[in-house]
């Protein structure tokens, strides 16, 4: 009997010491959210019927295509004010994104990349005071133009990074959640 108690102290020591964990914090994960669809609100500051660029992709990376379409064209010279909505059309009634994005605005931002369209600003910001872009101006170009503005959403972007905070996406870092792109008119 004395043979046989050594080996099971030993074992029930072996089991509780490799059982132990000595790190208390829970991980949690942070699923990225479903993003099916974006929608870009503008509307004329001076009246008339809104603009609306919407890209919606149900299959996510399947193989149906992105339906992008675009209601009309801008004004030169014309000034906007905008609000973009970020749905997950996979649910069934179609989930708002933009809570989680205000929630955790120090988390994200909204890049609007494009080249000689006009010029866009950010009139939302997290509690930092650094952009969101859920809600911004734009002041179409003052001359016809047609280009391509692509929308993007990033997780966790260096905020802090020159040129960030304008709006810049060069030294934003971070991920993706996701990335629209419209060709728009200018037009007189």
């Amino acid at each position: 009997m004395k043979h046989f108690r050594i080996p099971v102290l030993a074992l029930a020591a072996f089991i509780s010491l490799t059982s132990c964990n000595n790190d208390d914090e829970a991980t949690f994960i942070n699923e990225e959210e479903v993003i099916t669809t974006v929608t870009a609100t503008f509307t004329p500051t001076a009246g008339g019927d809104a603009v609306v660029l919407t890209s919606r992709d149900l299959d996510g990376d399947g193989p149906v295509a992105p339906v992008v379409t675009v209601s009309g064209d801008f004004s030169a010279g014309a000034a906007y004010t905008g609000s973009l909505t970020f749905l997950n059309e996979t649910e069934s009634p179609a989930e708002s994104i933009n809570a989680e994005i205000i929630n955790e605005g120090d988390e994200h931002q909204i890049f609007f990349q494009q080249s000689g369209l006009g010029t866009f600003t950010y009139t939302d910001e997290d509690e930092n005071g650094n952009p969101i872009g859920l809600a911004f101006t734009y002041q179409a170009a003052a001359a016809p133009t047609t280009g391509t503005l692509t929308i993007t959403l990033r997780h966790e972007p260096n905020k802090n990074a020159q040129g960030v905070a304008n709006g810049d996406i060069t030294n934003a870092g971070g991920s993706t959640d996701a990335s629209v792109s419209f060709t728009v008119n200018v037009t007189e």
